[in-house]
């Protein structure tokens, strides 16, 4: 049911989606394996979409660990809403990842220890990835910002905004993604 609902949403703006299909366990493990879920007190995820990351880090997270999703499709949050809608310290925005540092204030959240993003950065114009890494520099202090991407296009762009990025390759997942780990 996932898989269909992200082919109706991809079919129907393939350039905010990003993706042909959700993504794979392999590259799951590869974009969480750094996490230090013990101390971890708030993790953010950007472009939960059907909730491929979602559902690893709720079974990786501590009780009292806040995970913030923020998707800017409607329909993909409203069904994590009603999956998760009994899960404790999870919070479901429907908005722009542009607005994050907004959202961090209304939440009265002060530190954010890991940023993960399935975000279309080569599909997004320049200027909307700009922004939007600009929030995520802005709002994270010393935490670690976790994305992959299909291609390294963009990876020049991140670069403005992060000291270090270091990037892996992972061949199982369609199509073959690199994750970029950003300080």
């Amino acid at each position: 049911m996932q898989f269909i609902t992200f082919i109706h949403e991809f079919l129907k703006n393939p350039k905010s989606i990003g993706a042909i299909s959700p993504s794979s366990k392999k590259l799951t493990k590869k974009m969480l394996e750094t996490i230090s879920f013990e101390q971890a007190e708030c993790i953010i995820e950007l472009g939960p979409g059907t909730g491929s990351f979602t559902m690893e880090l709720i079974k990786k997270k501590k009780p009292l660990t806040k995970l913030i999703l923020i998707d800017n499709n409607a329909v993909f949050c409203e069904k994590l809403r009603r999956q998760l809608a009994y899960e404790p310290n999870v919070e479901v925005i429907h908005g722009s990842a542009e607005n994050l540092c907004l959202y961090m204030d209304e939440l009265h959240i002060k530190k954010i220890d890991y940023i993960v993003s399935g975000l279309p950065f080569t599909s997004l114009s320049p200027i909307v990835s700009a922004s939007i890494l600009q929030n995520i520099r802005t709002c994270m202090e010393d935490g670690e910002f976790i994305t992959f991407q299909y291609s390294l296009v963009r990876k020049s762009l991140i670069q403005q905004f992060f000291d270090r990025i270091s990037h892996t390759k992972v061949w199982m997942n369609i199509p073959p993604a690199y994750v970029l780990r950003c300080k």
